[in-house]
């Protein structure tokens, strides 16, 4: 699923879902850096990210796949 990354002015991540009209904080990451692990909505859904740099400018779409259901 497409979803959009962003981070807010007090540096929070968010994860918008078009699709669902759906806006969460990021409440937890797998890895540091995000890219290429697992990360937890603050609705407990749980999106596997694709490999990308560390450095990767935000906001950014990007193809997530929804672990949970």
């Amino acid at each position: 699923m497409k979803i959009m990354i962003r981070k807010n002015a007090a540096g929070e991540l968010s994860a918008y879902v078009p699709k669902k009209d759906l806006e969460e904080p990021i409440s937890s990451m797998e890895k540091p850096d995000m890219w290429g692990g697992m990360i937890t909505l603050a609705n407990g859904w749980q999106l596997e990210l694709p490999e990308m740099a560390a450095d990767t400018r935000l906001p950014i779409t990007v193809d997530a796949r929804k672990v949970n259901d």
